[in-house]
């Protein structure tokens, strides 16, 4: 069967959920492109502080999807009055894990963080960055939310307008708090962090007065909290708790992959922190094209025209790869003016060319892998993508272990595990979808 999603539709969900999806690239962007001229222990410090911030925020990205998937639903049935209600009861929800993810990091964070990370150097700087840092969880929680709201609108256009945002305070403030301009105090990677707060602060600012604005306050019941809906939270709960254990787990591995990294020395963790930041740059499509590809699903089920999944799935994926081929072969022809932008130190930038070939690869594999995987949430079983996930990832990790402290392998060998996660989630996620045990599922 064919679908009748068009490219256009695709690519009208796509491209803004890719400037949204920019939001947290820019922000590791940013920093590693000033810090990376300081020092490899800066360097080091904010990667290693800015996944281990992320790992709690993304419980709230998880939470976020799961109530992203009904108000897409929601859309398809054309039950609009529905939609509001669902979000605020998510503000409910988001405001007290915003609240718990903010005492986590403020009271936990010494003993936490500081008991992983063996240099004594890093361990310092990590302490200073994260001290700015955790502020920014609250307005971090909130803005996941609101993402959630616009890409299940299919209405996107404002997180572009808010990354935009976020990328004019992030660089501005970078420059002025990292090196002492602007007539700011010089903080150094303390200032990255408090540059990185302040961005996050001014899109919640502006997601929140453009809500209030812009959206059609009446016929969505938005912003009315009009009583409180049990049996609402409960499928919320339901679609959400899987998803955000999900999430959880999936960057509480990838935090563990650095901790590896970090224990085989200051150069691997440095070269590990600038390809990182090339890594999220060349799958920020993948990333939006595996969200559109949650929404359309949803979106469609909910329309009642579930044979069209797989087909349309397959052209997001064409879509995709339109994208990212391009932007990976681009990367792999000029991979030393692209390490270049974070570094003026040749060690590093020597050493960080293998591993950005191993990514330009890895990238592909997740371009099949994350489409159809995110899909699989989008029918609404999102306990089964947390055992899918869950499942790839104990390969995932048993192969990072091997590589850093059985085979004691170089760093690009190591970053082979994300050719390896890409591959297997890819496999199995499409089995998934293609088997159709999914479309006796409500939501």
């Amino acid at each position: 069967m064919k679908s009748s999603v068009s490219n256009r539709s695709i690519w009208n969900i796509a491209c803004p959920i890719i400037f949204g999806n920019m939001a947290q690239t820019v922000i590791s962007f940013t920093d590693t492109a000033f810090l990376g001229h300081i020092g490899g222990v800066e360097l080091g410090a904010s990667m290693m502080s800015g996944i281990y911030y992320f790992v709690f925020a993304t419980l709230a990205w998880g939470f976020a999807v799961g109530v992203q998937i009904i108000i897409a639903r929601r859309l398809g049935e054309r039950r609009l009055g529905r939609i509001g209600i669902v979000f605020d009861h998510g503000l409910i929800c988001v405001a007290f894990i915003a609240a718990a993810m903010f005492a986590v990091l403020h009271f936990g964070t010494g003993r936490m963080l500081g008991g992983v990370i063996e240099s004594d150097s890093i361990r310092a700087a990590a302490m200073q960055y994260m001290g700015y840092r955790h502020y920014g969880i609250i307005f971090a929680c909130f803005n996941f939310l609101f993402r959630s709201l616009y890409v299940g609108l299919s209405d996107t256009r404002p997180i572009t307008y808010s990354t935009l945002l976020m990328a004019v305070v992030n660089i501005t403030l970078d420059y002025g708090l990292i090196f002492g301009r602007l007539g700011l105090p010089q903080l150094g990677v303390g200032g990255a962090a408090l540059a990185s707060v302040c961005a996050e602060a001014s899109a919640l600012v502006f997601f929140a007065v453009f809500s209030v604005v812009r959206l059609p306050q009446a016929q969505y019941s938005l912003f009315r909290f009009a009583g409180f809906d049990s049996g609402l939270m409960r499928e919320i709960c339901r679609l959400s708790f899987p998803t955000m254990a999900q999430r959880l787990v999936s960057f509480g591995i990838w935090f563990a992959f650095f901790v590896m990294i970090e224990g085989m020395g200051e150069v691997p963790i440095a070269v590990s922190g600038l390809v990182r930041s090339v890594y999220m740059v060349i799958t920020i499509p993948v990333f939006a094209f595996a969200a559109t590809a949650n929404t359309v699903t949803s979106r469609i089920i909910g329309e009642g025209r579930p044979d069209e999944v797989m087909p349309t799935l397959m052209r997001i994926m064409r879509n995709s790869l339109c994208l990212v081929v391009p932007l990976v072969a681009l990367c792999a022809l000029i991979p030393h003016y692209t390490i270049s932008i974070f570094t003026d130190d040749a060690e590093l930038a020597a050493a960080s060319v293998p591993v950005v070939y191993v990514l330009c690869a890895a990238t592909l594999t997740m371009t099949f892998g994350m489409v159809f995987f995110e899909a699989v949430s989008g029918t609404g079983s999102t306990t089964a993508a947390l055992c899918l996930e869950a499942g790839v990832l104990v390969v995932y990790l048993t192969y990072m272990w091997l590589q850093t402290h059985v085979w004691r392998s170089a760093i690009h060998w190591v970053w082979t595990a994300e050719i390896v996660y890409g591959t297997l989630i890819g496999i199995i996620s499409y089995a998934f979808v293609r088997r159709g045990t999914w479309r006796s599922r409500k939501v």
